[in-house]
């Protein structure tokens, strides 16, 4: 790297790049670890700019730590702090290269302090813009995988984990939402400051945040004794919501019940005034579309699906995108659940209607690994279903039920990968799991479908 105004920044080691992920070398530095971040925003959605200043706790790795870098996008850049002392840097290509005037010592504890402004944008991605979205009247986040960088500056990889504390400051018409307990709301003169604490470690891309005219419609409160459940919408969306999502407190205790406790503070959910393609997943926080309220309940296995994922990614995150069927697999069957548990179609009829419309799929797709371009596939998704299913034959319903809520509880908060719960699933099973789940995870071709029988047993394969 050539010298900058504020000094030369080596570029990263091949042995470091060694280290990054697979799918998104680029993103991410193992030489540090982020402990906590604070940021500080006012946020002006008329010409959507944004300033902000993050106070970055962070703990270098096992070499002194002379230079450094964070993930940001284009913005500009105010000043770099280490320590306290300016530090020189070089920014560009989405990449805040840091050199310390006083290089960390191995294992130190160090603080970096970013100050930003300009105006946010998605970044690019095979999937389109990802991250900060302006909206026709307020923004909302939609960072997976890597659309983290797009606002805050951050180590972004899925598993460098961090609490989070967020002060955003906005217009006093707009509601400020994120995936944390809020601290308060200052309103002064016609801007009004919302702070709100996320204390669980948090993945970079699962930091969300939604600004809006919304209005609070509650689900369920703490006194009830379940996990509090909050609603943002528009206010004309109120009386279709309140039926959509009526049964989301439902969904919690089942969860519960299967998975273990709620993972979170609290759980909230928004429905942006713009039709999306998908729901948006973020922790403690899922964000949705128009298009997913329709007085019906027609989008009612996309609220469970988010939910699980609570548990499923936001707790127990992956420690590289490769892994991402651990997500999407488990979310994927906890509707199948919910629609079993509730009245609906059983997990067995969800399984057989999947497994038909993978037969008419390209089987060419390994979900336990299967490359950036199709980590998003609807098979991975589909796929990693039937491979849950495909554990719950293999294992009855007794030993598969504890399997699952044992792997959410005991690796709450962690970073985990398919070889920890090819582990983990074993232990349940007095027989071999590796040829079920080498089938479905490793190989293109389908197994045979996997036939649940009653009370959870094998009925054949």
């Amino acid at each position: 790297m050539t010298e900058t105004a504020h000094g030369e920044i080596e570029p990263v080691s091949p042995k470091q790049a060694a280290a990054a992920d697979p799918y998104f070398p680029a993103n991410g530095d193992h030489r540090w670890h982020a402990h906590r971040y604070e940021l500080t925003l006012d946020y002006r959605p008329g010409p959507n700019r944004l300033a902000g200043s993050a106070r970055i706790n962070a703990i270098a790795g096992p070499v002194q730590l002379r230079e450094f870098a964070l993930d940001l996008a284009d913005f500009r850049i105010g000043r770099v702090l280490v320590d306290g002392r300016a530090a020189h840097y070089a920014h560009r290509g989405g990449k805040l290269r840091v050199k310390p005037a006083k290089a960390p010592a191995a294992g130190a504890a160090f603080t970096v302090e970013v100050h930003w402004s300009g105006n946010p944008r998605p970044v690019r991605s095979p999937w389109g813009g990802l991250g900060w979205e302006e909206l026709t009247d307020g923004a909302l986040v939609a960072s997976q995988p890597v659309g983290a960088p797009s606002w805050y500056p951050c180590n972004d990889r899925p598993s460098d984990k961090a609490s989070y504390q967020i002060s955003l400051t906005t217009p006093s018409p707009y509601t400020v939402v994120t995936g944390g307990r809020l601290l308060t709301r200052t309103t002064r003169a016609s801007a009004t400051t919302w702070v709100y604490e996320q204390s669980a470690p948090t993945a970079s891309y699962l930091v969300g945040v939604s600004i809006g005219p919304y209005r609070a419609v509650p689900l369920a409160e703490r006194e009830t004794g379940q996990v509090p459940q909050t609603g943002y919408v528009p206010a004309a969306l109120r009386e279709r919501f309140e039926h959509d999502f009526a049964r989301q407190p439902q969904m919690m205790w089942l969860f519960e019940d299967l998975f273990g406790p709620y993972p979170f503070d609290g759980y909230t959910v928004v429905v942006a005034d713009e039709e999306l393609d998908v729901p948006v997943e973020a922790q403690g926080l899922a964000t949705f579309g128009t298009n997913h309220v329709d007085g019906a309940r027609g989008a009612e296995r996309l609220v469970a699906h988010e939910l699980a994922h609570q548990w499923f990614g936001n707790s127990v995150t992956v420690g590289g995108w490769q892994h991402i069927w651990l997500n999407e697999g488990f979310a994927k069957y906890a509707e199948w659940l919910w629609s079993e548990r509730s009245g609906g179609v059983s997990a067995q009829r969800k399984a057989e209607a999947a497994y038909r419309q993978l037969l008419g799929l390209p089987q060419d797709l390994r979900i336990g690994d299967p490359g950036r371009r199709l980590m998003f596939d609807d098979r991975v998704y589909e796929r990693g279903g039937l491979t849950v299913h495909a554990l719950r034959v293999a294992l009855g319903d007794e030993a598969f039920f504890r399997m699952v809520r044992d792997w959410a509880t005991t690796r709450r908060h962690s970073v985990v990968t398919t070889a920890d719960f090819t582990a983990h699933a074993a232990r349940y099973s007095p027989h071999r799991l590796t040829p079920l789940l080498t089938g479905w995870l490793d190989t293109g071709a389908l197994p045979p479908l996997p036939v649940l029988g009653p009370a959870g047993r094998a009925g054949g394969q």
